[in-house]
């Protein structure tokens, strides 16, 4: 059986789905294949690792412990009196499959209302000439012709040699989020943005959360200050970090995980109930194209793109996880927006320097554009001013006043290059300087604007008045 499109996209996360609708709404015949995760009931659910085992679960039981410690630790100072709060991990995860339930539920939605059709199977593979193999559960094989094929299959994670994942008491981070019973000794690999989720969900209650890193694998950029006011907030709520340690083995004796690895000239060995393998994620591109697609791959699997996305192959595009940069969600969905136009004629183009990256932690972590490391090592003059929450009222308020804002501005023209901010709705508060830099704002800019009182977004204000030594709230260093 074979049917010919105008587009065809094989994956359905964020970057897929999305270029998928915008493709239909945009005029064209879609066809849309490869559900890469599925139900044991073998029908086909949408959203990739995002929505089902990736940013939506996270967040929703982020937002679960985020309560928990409200109730424990903070409502006495409110003068609110509760009985000793517990934790029944069902109903918590409950809520989180619920929740991924409806989002997931609403893309088919999208796909239904968009005139997208969905050709579910268990795998699609690029061949010659735009031609997609799409291969059902059952064996059967559908192809699809297309005048173009978007290529966003996502991602995966990574397995260390170590600690092989068994799926019972070593996970990767898709086995993370549905851990029943909860651990109460717990430990996670390397420092990337995930394992720092899981950090704040699991180390909320687990009475022991190590958390080791084998080596930096972060995609979000920090400046030093940065890093140290997240670090001293982490391990202030009881976080066990170990800097510059590298396991070396594992084993499974008498249900648990005995752990060797190593700390600068020492070998150590700990019993973990749970270890949790979060060291990064890969490209999702073994076997989703033959050797005659004309796609071609670097050595990490990355699939080779210009700056529009297009691949070496015509009427072919990779977006999402599979391309360079970072894997973010965001990323790909607006790369999956801007092919979509591209393929319909309009000359849409992705300012790949105001993509934000986002760590939910608690506090959360947010960035946009360059650190001052990555400027000195350019040779840019800049200046740059940071303002901590701790003097801000609403921070003071709700007592949420760890962490600062940063924004870095070019010492010449005073146009905004970086902002970087550890804190309450820290996401948020970045995407403020993301559309400022969109705009080619200067740090005047911000500091001409007028802000509510009191609010979160103070600290903005008040970092863009310390890049000039401006600052109202707090005393201003001289600047040279």
């Amino acid at each position: 059986m074979s049917a010919n499109y105008d587009v065809v996209v094989v994956g359905a996360g964020p970057a897929g789905y999305v270029c998928a609708i915008r493709s239909a709404q945009l005029g064209s015949e879609s066809g849309h294949c490869r559900d890469v995760v599925r139900r044991e009931s073998g029908k086909p659910v949408f959203g990739g690792t995002c929505l089902n085992v990736g940013c939506i679960p996270s967040k929703a039981l982020l937002d679960s412990s985020h309560k928990f410690i409200e109730a424990k630790e903070h409502f006495p100072t409110h003068g609110i009196s509760v009985e000793v709060p517990g934790i029944d991990v069902a109903a918590m995860m409950g809520r989180k499959t619920k929740i991924v339930g409806q989002l997931t539920g609403g893309v088919s939605g999208l796909f239904k209302h968009n005139g997208v059709e969905v050709c579910a199977g268990a795998s699609g593979k690029l061949f010659a000439n735009r031609k997609v193999e799409v291969s059902a559960a059952d064996g059967t094989v559908i192809t699809l012709e297309a005048a173009n094929v978007v290529l966003a299959s996502g991602s995966e994670p990574i397995s260390i040699p170590p600690a092989p994942v068994d799926n019972d008491l070593i996970v990767d981070s898709t086995g993370a989020w549905s851990l029943m019973p909860y651990p109460s000794v717990l430990v996670s690999l390397v420092l990337v943005s995930l394992a720092w989720n899981l950090g704040s969900v699991w180390g909320a209650w687990a009475p022991r959360w190590c958390c080791w890193r084998l080596w930096r694998a972060s995609s979000l950029r920090w400046t030093s200050k940065l890093r140290k006011s997240r670090r001293k907030s982490l391990k202030s709520r009881g976080l066990d970090i170990r800097l510059g340690a590298r396991v070396t083995g594992t084993e499974i004796r008498d249900g648990k995980v005995h752990v060797t690895y190593t700390q600068g000239d020492q070998s150590l060995d700990e019993v973990f109930d749970k270890l949790i393998v979060s060291v990064g994620r890969r490209p999702r591109t073994n076997d989703l194209f033959s050797s005659d697609s004309g796609v071609t791959t670097d050595e990490r699997g990355f699939v080779y793109v210009n700056d529009y996305c297009a691949t070496e192959a015509p009427g072919v595009w990779a977006i999402g996880d599979i391309v360079r940069g970072p894997m973010l969600a965001h990323k790909g969905s607006e790369e999956g927006v801007m092919v979509a136009e591209r393929i319909a004629g309009k000359p849409n183009q992705l300012n790949y320097d105001c993509i934000p990256s986002i760590i939910y932690t608690d506090p959360e972590v947010a960035a946009v554009g360059k650190t001052e490391q990555e400027l000195k090592s350019e040779g840019v003059a800049y200046k740059s001013g940071t303002f901590p929450f701790a003097a801000i009222g609403r921070a003071l308020a709700s007592g949420n006043t760890d962490g600062l804002v940063k924004i870095i501005a070019d010492k010449n023209t005073d146009r905004i290059l970086g902002a970087h901010c550890v804190g309450p709705s820290a996401a948020d508060l970045v995407q403020q300087m993301v559309i400022a830099m969109e705009f080619g704002s200067s740090a005047e800019d911000i500091q001409l604007m007028v802000f509510g009182h009191p609010t979160l977004s103070a600290a903005v204000h008040e970092a863009a008045l310390a890049v000039d030594g401006h600052a109202i709230h707090m005393a201003n260093r001289k600047k040279r």
